[in-house]
């Protein structure tokens, strides 16, 4: 097969899977064996046009014409390489993490839960492939519409009220400032296609440059930069699978992606560098970053401290990207794929956790270690992660920030990232410690013979296939420390010499 057919197969499979999904509602486990199946053919296709890829293939797809000149047309490139694989490679976990969880809650509307999460991915894939702002912008929005029944799955007032304040400020920041930002883009240039080197040089100048970075980087909502982040912690109503889906495999990630890539593709790093352009967005950064950590400190829900964690590791990608440097590039890029895996893993821990105890707060899971290790060993893996410690997958990614910092010669920048560390440690440690070390309500006293339980006795884990995901993300946040070169390589290709 053609790397082109592969390319548009790789778009269609996921769409084909909700339809599918969708006709089989009646029947759960054909349902549900659909999805498995769907999950593996994508990821397939992925791996494939990543060979190709690495092959020397050009590969570029026109769909449609939209408007005089503008097409709905797709191009192979490696950030959106990048962000492919991390999309369709997690929808695997994620997948069978959903059947486990949504089978042991016993969840109504299961069809339209699977259908939506085929659709998210089908929109994922489609920004991660997009040749140009316009096709990017239309998946955007596809991928804030098809998310929204999932945001609001349990119909209830809090569900209803998350759901308003989520398309509210993702669909009021995208067609406020980000179709403001791509008109303004088309009008200067004559083209939104996204090349190599940017397209902007020459076209603009003065503050018309950062007044434009900022329209895109606020129009991205979904990037979650401070002050327009608030969607994000009221989207924690959804169910676990939901909250992997928005952390970690489809929504914030297609956020910091395209902020990515408009400073890389439609700006140029060299170009915004020569301009200082790009500055202000540090410090925006910077502040995001710092505050949201701070506020994750407060949250006794653990779902919630994981949400705020998000927003502060999300700006860790914009600010590589500001720093306008190759390896703060590079960072930024590795960043999507090692909070991708420690994340997904930490939310998938919180689920297993309100699935086998119904716990959500922090202060509730003390000695819970000992009923379950599998889940809070992978919640220490995944910790670690985000933290940024050898030899855990986070490590890398912030190790190139610091470098682009470095480069740019924005030494401040590199306290930030060290204090983000430390308040990193201050709210995720705590939940291992109580887990390991501090003596549970239910734990059992010693028994009076003197005699020791065996170690499975006191075992009460979710069921496999939420236990089973968990262990696979949080072995992925070691492997991909050692295998982290295939995507370093892959990253180069994005930095124009």
């Amino acid at each position: 097969m053609s790397p082109e057919n592969l390319l548009i197969l790789a778009l269609c499979l996921p769409l084909a899977g909700a339809v599918g999904v969708s006709l089989c509602g009646r029947w759960p486990d054909l349902r549900e064996t659909l999805t498995v199946v769907t999950t593996l053919s994508t990821f397939s296709c992925v791996l494939g046009l990543l060979q190709a890829m690495r092959a020397g293939a050009s590969v570029s797809v026109q769909w449609l014409e939209v408007f005089d000149g503008l097409t709905l047309s797709f191009h192979l490139e490696p950030l959106g390489m990048l962000y492919a694989l991390v999309a369709s490679g997690l929808w695997i976990p994620t997948a069978l993490y959903g059947i486990g969880y949504m089978r042991a809650h016993e969840e109504k509307n299961q069809t339209r839960f699977f259908a939506c999460f085929a659709l998210a991915i089908f929109a994922s894939l489609g920004i991660a492939f997009a040749g140009n702002l316009l096709t990017l912008f239309l998946f955007y929005e596809a991928l804030t519409l098809s998310t929204y029944p999932l945001v609001t799955h349990h119909g209830d007032d809090q569900a209803r009220r998350a759901g308003r304040v989520y398309l509210g400020i993702l669909i009021g920041t995208s067609v406020a400032f980000l179709l403001l930002a791509i008109l303004i883009t088309w009008h200067v240039s004559g083209t939104l296609d996204f090349r190599p080197g940017g397209i902007l040089a020459g076209h603009v100048e003065g503050p018309m440059v950062p007044i434009l970075l900022a329209l895109f980087a606020f129009g991205t909502g979904k990037v979650a930069l401070m002050p327009f982040h608030r969607w994000l912690p009221a989207a924690m109503v959804a169910p676990t699978p939901v909250s992997a889906l928005l952390h970690a495999v489809a929504i914030v990630k297609a956020g910091a992606f395209t902020v990515l890539k408009v400073m890389v593709y439609i700006f140029g790093i060299d170009f915004l560098a020569a301009e200082g352009a790009s500055i202000w967005l540090m410090w925006v950064a910077s502040f995001t970053i710092l505050s949201a950590s701070i506020i994750a400190l407060t949250k006794d829900n653990l779902k919630a401290r994981l949400a705020y964690s998000t927003i502060s590791q999300l700006a860790y990608i914009v600010l590589g990207g500001a720093l306008a440097t190759a390896s703060g590039v590079i960072g930024a890029g590795l960043h999507i794929a090692t909070h991708a895996v420690g994340k997904i893993t930490l939310f998938f821990c919180a689920g297993a956790i309100f699935v086998a105890t119904h716990k959500k707060k922090v202060s509730e899971l003390d000695g819970l270690g000992r009923r379950m290790p599998f889940t809070m060993f992978a919640f220490l893996l995944g910790s670690l992660s985000i933290i940024g410690l050898p030899p855990m997958a986070g490590a890398w990614s912030k190790w190139f920030l610091v470098l682009g910092a470095l480069e740019g010669q924005h030494a401040i920048f590199v306290g930030v990232l060290m204090i983000s560390s430390l308040l990193s440690i201050g709210y995720l440690m705590p939940v291992v410690v109580r887990a390991f070390f501090y003596k549970g309500e239910t734990d059992d006293p010693d028994p009076s013979d003197g005699s020791h339980p065996g170690f499975w006795t006191g075992v009460r884990e979710a069921p496999l296939l939420c236990v089973v995901p968990l262990c696979l993300t949080g072995l992925g946040c070691v492997l991909l420390f050692f295998y982290a070169e295939g995507l370093f390589e892959l990253l180069q290709g994005v930095i124009v010499p």
